[in-house]
């Protein structure tokens, strides 16, 4: 992962905008996780949410992207770890993966996909339907990854500062 991270385009046009707030939110996620231990990425201190640790949330990005972008953008397969019985499978098989792994897959992902929509047409339409007859464009859903990895960045925020103590990054 490039260590730079900028929210700055390199021109104003959507496409650009969309792509480069995307990827900022990608890279904050790896500098949360820079030089955290595995075992404190796998840690669960907030009582309440036994799944919330470090390892789950990356594990859980990958597959949001693998989700947004390969299933319903694109139609492909969804091969997803959760299931009816358990839908957030994603945030337990984090525990037996290393977090460098973990980060790594992530990345090849992001890298995958980021060449898979340059060039499309903002306006391009999903090829599954989210609910109904409701196709999302490629629009809405680059900027609803960008809002969920934000989102959860402010997660990895908390998680990164309770288990050593680490801010700001």
């Amino acid at each position: 992962m490039n260590s730079e991270r900028t929210d700055t385009p390199g021109s104003w046009d959507e496409q650009a905008t969309l792509a480069a707030l995307l990827d900022y939110t990608r890279a904050t996620v790896h500098a949360k996780c820079a030089g955290l231990s595995d075992a404190d990425a796998l840690g669960a201190p907030l009582p309440g949410s036994p799944l919330m640790t470090v390892a789950g949330l990356v594990s859980h990005l990958r597959w949001v992207e693998y989700y947004w972008i390969r299933v319903v953008f694109l139609g492909g397969e969804d091969i997803l770890p959760g299931t009816e019985d358990d839908p957030d499978a994603e945030m337990r098989i984090a525990p037996g993966v290393p977090l460098g792994r973990l980060l790594a897959e992530y990345e090849a992902q992001c890298a995958e996909f980021r060449v898979l929509v340059a060039g499309l047409d903002p306006d391009d339409r999903a090829k599954q339907p989210i609910s109904g007859d409701r196709y999302p464009t490629l629009r809405w859903i680059l900027l609803h990854l960008v809002e969920e990895t934000a989102r959860h960045n402010g997660h990895l925020d908390i998680l990164r500062e309770l288990a050593d103590g680490v801010t700001g990054t």
